[in-house]
C-alpha cells in the first residue's frame, strides 16, 4: 500500500472523526474544538494533493482567524451546555432518507470509478501566484466584502451581548 494513501486514509479518519465529534458535544468550545482538528486534517489531505496554497490558506484564515472568532463569539455570548431534545419528525423523516442515499451513492461512485484517469500530484493548474493573482486582484472585491461581513457579525454579536435583555437572561 503507497505511503500517501496510507496518510490519506489517516486524514479522513481524523476528518470524520473530528466531525462526529463536532456534532457529540455538549459544549459549544468543545465542538469548536473539534471544528479546528477537523480543519487541520482538511489541510494535511490538501498537502498530500500537492495544494500547499489552500493548505496554508485552510490553516490560516479557517482554523485560525475563522475559529478565533467563533470562539470569541461563543465566550462572549456565555453559552453554555447545550440541551437535547428528541429532535425534530421533519429531521428524521428527511434526514435519514437522504443519508442513506447519499451513503448508497458515494458508495456507488467509490465502487465503479469515474472513468477518468488518474492525474499526477501538481499536474493540474494552481499555483499559488495564480491563485493569489485571482483572489487579490480579480476578486479583491468579494475578498473584502466578505471581511467586512465578518466584521459586521462580530459587532452584532457584542450588541445581542450588551443588551439589556441578554443580561436579565443570564442572570435567569
Amino acid at each position: 500500500m503507497n505511503f500517501h494513501l496510507i496518510l490519506f486514509l489517516a486524514f479522513g479518519a481524523v476528518c470524520v472523526g473530528g466531525a462526529i465529534n463536532l456534532l457529540a458535544q455538549r459544549h459549544p468550545i468543545n465542538s469548536a474544538l473539534s471544528l479546528i482538528a477537523v480543519m487541520a486534517a482538511l489541510a494535511g489531505e490538501y498537502l498530500l494533493l500537492g495544494a500547499e496554497f489552500v493548505a496554508a490558506v485552510q490553516v490560516i484564515v479557517y482554523a485560525g482567524a475563522i475559529m478565533v472568532l467563533f470562539v470569541f463569539v461563543i465566550m462572549l455570548l456565555n453559552a453554555g451546555e447545550e440541551e437535547h431534545t428528541m429532535g425534530s419528525r421533519v429531521a428524521l423523516l428527511l434526514g435519514v432518507p437522504g443519508m442513506l442515499t447519499g451513503s448508497v451513492l458515494m458508495a456507488w461512485v467509490t465502487l465503479h470509478g469515474s472513468g477518468t484517469e488518474s492525474v499526477a500530484i501538481g499536474a493540474l493548474p494552481g499555483h499559488p501566484t495564480d491563485i493569489a493573482q485571482l483572489l487579490f486582484h480579480d476578486f479583491l472585491l468579494p475578498f473584502e466584502v466578505t471581511s467586512v461581513l465578518i466584521l459586521i457579525a462580530i459587532m452584532g454579536a457584542v450588541v445581542l451581548a450588551s443588551t439589556p435583555e441578554a443580561s436579565a437572561g443570564k442572570a435567569n
